[in-house]
């Protein structure tokens, strides 16, 4: 097989990638080592910057987000008992978040992608990517038995933190800088109605909740917990105890609960690879960054990704390369911001033993300022409805 870009992943880094490029004409195939019903069920956040959504319309992939998805103006922050409303519509100039699972994301743009005919193979065995620093690269995998390679002019890493793309490239071509956190957030799905219509973001002594939501009739909530915690250990009644006691009074009275239908708890890290690009290799989205989900980023930061690669590709064959040459210090001025961001809200929000009663009363006055300063409440509200990307 011969494309102009072969895509490793079916993401939605890949996904978004290979729309836009084969809107644009050029041609591509996304190659997956998972089956689709894996990729559609794993479960991720939902909530969109208005780059995101703007991106979702410009490619007719955006009907279902807007009969489905929740527009949200604002956010609440929950500490001391009280909870603040922060007017994201108002402070960053009438921007907006949308709330719409990753997994419709997917969902939608496989859809758009099939009904255009684009190629996409899907339960890829023994994927590889080869000779990437050359003029020449490839893809290999397996699938029925059979080997097979695609001829390409570029290969796009979209393959997430494990995939074959960043573990393809020698250690000594790039660097890596990562922070672990020492907890972890365990969250449940149920089908009840929200607790309140925006998410709320609580910080309290017993550490972080988070009531968020997929659905005026589905739930998604989280708590701060040990990495050392299991998931078989917290039953569900234990779990809404839990959240209960870190809520503020009102918000745990009208709380409704019920059966879980998913249940995990995932570990939280800021990791960044640099460079992103090696020679005909691209990385985006999860293969280059992962951010701490306080910030609501990670997708968002994946389609940012996408923006700038998908530029730079359509203007190299319209005969411009500067984008391609650019494309990863274009990306990683914008990541950084990201993983800023979501590194402070993690650090605002989130319990941390070790930093004592000095670490707790910089958090309270950090919160105090941030709801009693108009300054303070924009910066928040700019970085979290997505800030503007490069022209």
């Amino acid at each position: 097989m011969r494309v102009q870009v072969a895509i490793v992943g079916s993401g939605p880094a890949g996904l978004f990638l290979g729309q836009i490029l084969a809107r644009a004409g050029i041609e591509t195939v996304i190659v997956e080592q998972r089956s689709k019903e894996y990729v559609l069920g794993r479960i991720r956040a939902g909530v969109l910057e208005q780059g995101t959504v703007d991106i979702l319309d410009q490619l007719g992939a955006g009907r279902r987000m807007h009969e489905q998805g929740l527009v949200h103006e604002g956010i609440e922050l929950c500490f001391d008992g009280q909870r603040h409303r922060i007017d994201l519509k108002h402070l960053s100039g009438g921007k907006t978040v949308m709330v719409y699972g990753q997994t419709e994301v997917t969902h939608d743009l496989m859809d758009a992608r099939e009904a255009a005919g684009y190629a996409s193979i899907y339960e890829a065995e023994d994927v590889r990517i080869h000779d990437f620093d050359t003029d020449r690269p490839r893809v290999t995998y397996r699938k029925d038995g059979a080997e097979h390679v695609i001829d390409c002019d570029f290969i796009a890493g979209c393959d997430g933190f494990h995939g074959v793309s960043r573990a393809s490239v020698p250690a000594s071509a790039i660097q890596t800088c990562e922070k672990i956190y020492p907890f972890g957030w365990l969250g449940i799905l149920s089908d009840t109605p929200p607790v309140s219509d925006e998410l709320i973001y609580s910080n309290h002594v017993r550490g972080f909740a988070l009531c968020s939501m997929r659905s005026p009739t589905r739930s998604r909530y989280y708590v701060q917990c040990s990495l050392e915690d299991k998931v078989e250990a917290w039953s569900d009644q234990r779990f809404w105890d839990e959240l209960r006691s870190r809520l503020d009074e009102r918000a745990a009275d009208t709380l409704v609960t019920g059966p879980s239908i998913e249940k995990s708890i995932a570990p939280l890290r800021s990791f960044v690879a640099e460079p992103m690009r090696f020679g005909r290799l691209f990385l985006a989205g999860d293969a280059a960054h992962i951010v701490p989900p306080t910030g609501a980023k990670g997708l968002n930061l994946a389609v940012s990704d996408v923006r700038y690669l998908s530029d730079a590709l359509i203007r190299y064959y319209g005969g411009d390369r500067q984008g391609i040459e650019t494309y990863s210090a274009r990306c990683l001025e914008r990541v950084w911001k990201a993983v800023r961001f979501s590194w402070w809200m993690t650090m605002l929000l989130h319990k941390f033993p070790e930093e004592g009663e000095f670490g707790q009363k910089i958090q309270h006055a950090d919160l105090a300022y941030l709801v009693g300063s108009q300054a303070a409440s924009a910066s928040l509200a700019e970085n979290y409805v997505g800030l503007p990307f490069e022209a």
